[in-house]
């Protein structure tokens, strides 16, 4: 069974290629097991943008596990979950 995820990944500066860190993350969700749905970025201020993804998330992991690994990406400041809601159909 699989939940719906929602992880804000935040960049070390505004200089941060924001598509590489989402490439990355992409090879770290897969080696636990979830997949990428959709991915945007969020503006938050002075020029930092957050890079969003929501996962398909197997409802059996602590989504502790992908926070502490999105969070050791080089050039990521912090991985945060923001939303998990239990996937429906």
């Amino acid at each position: 069974m699989f939940a719906a995820l929602k992880i804000k990944i935040m960049p070390t500066s505004p200089t941060i290629d924001l598509e590489k860190i989402k490439e990355k993350a992409k090879i770290e969700i897969e080696k636990i097991g979830a997949r990428v749905h959709a991915s945007e970025i969020e503006p938050i201020a002075f020029g930092l943008n957050a890079l969003i993804l929501t996962l398909a998330w197997p409802e059996s992991k602590d989504p502790e596990l992908i926070e502490n690994a999105l969070a050791k990406i080089e050039g990521v400041n912090s991985a945060e979950v923001v939303d998990f809601r239990r996937a429906v159909g």
